[in-house]
């Protein structure tokens, strides 16, 4: 069920894509030259891709995976390449359209325009939220986490948004940027509080592995999962 915090950031998130900000993120996930602050965020958002990635098995075939928040679609793209079977979902209409039209002819992805947590998808070996759920609260990440374990066998491994001094100042020096260099809202949470409502909403699965990306004007922090 949703809660009221989630469906407000997931209605805002969903507005700045698709009125606001699809050609820039388009430009932003392409390899057409961007400003100095954007290509640290491309630069970061390529080592955390490469990173979830790097958890997921070599050879995915057999396996569904849940991108959840696929936004343009890399991460689809190379994990369909491995063999998996994708449902690659996102709120934004227009990022999926990007997405649709950039992936080449032939692999196995089912792209999607709504929420991540729709029971309707079916289960999955593998889910992976890249930055899709750093714009949340503590408690609607671990509200979906926990709603997508329940249709998960074997992983999930998602990003949030580290509450450090370094990423608050960030946050707050991003309100003198010029708006067409700002990103949606992001709200950082402690690593501490959200592993311990991990553990209180999860009591069967596993933490696992996690990794802090930091790149100047990219900080994402991922966790792994592990549902079985």
């Amino acid at each position: 069920m949703s809660t009221a915090t989630y469906t407000r950031f997931r209605s805002d998130l969903e507005t700045y894509f698709d009125r606001t900000a699809s050609k820039a993120w388009e430009q932003l996930t392409s390899d057409a030259p961007v400003s100095g602050i954007r290509a640290t965020v491309r630069a970061g958002r390529d080592r955390m891709r490469d990173t979830l990635l790097s958890w997921l098995p070599a050879d995915l075939s057999g396996r569904r995976l849940l991108d959840a928040g696929c936004g343009t679609g890399a991460l689809a793209v190379e994990a369909a390449r491995r063999g998996a079977s994708v449902v690659a979902i996102d709120v934004a209409g227009s990022l999926v359209d990007i997405a649709r039209r950039r992936a080449p002819a032939g692999l196995a992805i089912d792209w999607r325009v709504g929420d991540m947590r729709d029971t309707a998808l079916g289960r999955f070996d593998h889910v992976v939220a890249m930055d899709s759920l750093i714009h949340y609260p503590a408690s609607d990440i671990v509200d979906v986490v926990r709603t997508l374990a329940q249709r998960t066998d074997g992983s999930i491994a998602f990003t949030f948004a580290p509450q450090t001094p370094l990423l608050m100042a960030m946050l707050g020096a991003g309100r003198l940027f010029p708006r067409s260099d700002r990103s949606p809202a992001i709200l950082p949470v402690r690593d501490v509080r959200l592993r311990t409502l991990l553990r209180g909403a999860l009591p069967q699965a596993r933490l696992h592995r996690d990794q802090r990306i930091s790149a100047t004007f990219y900080t994402s922090h991922a966790l792994e999962v592990l549902t079985r």
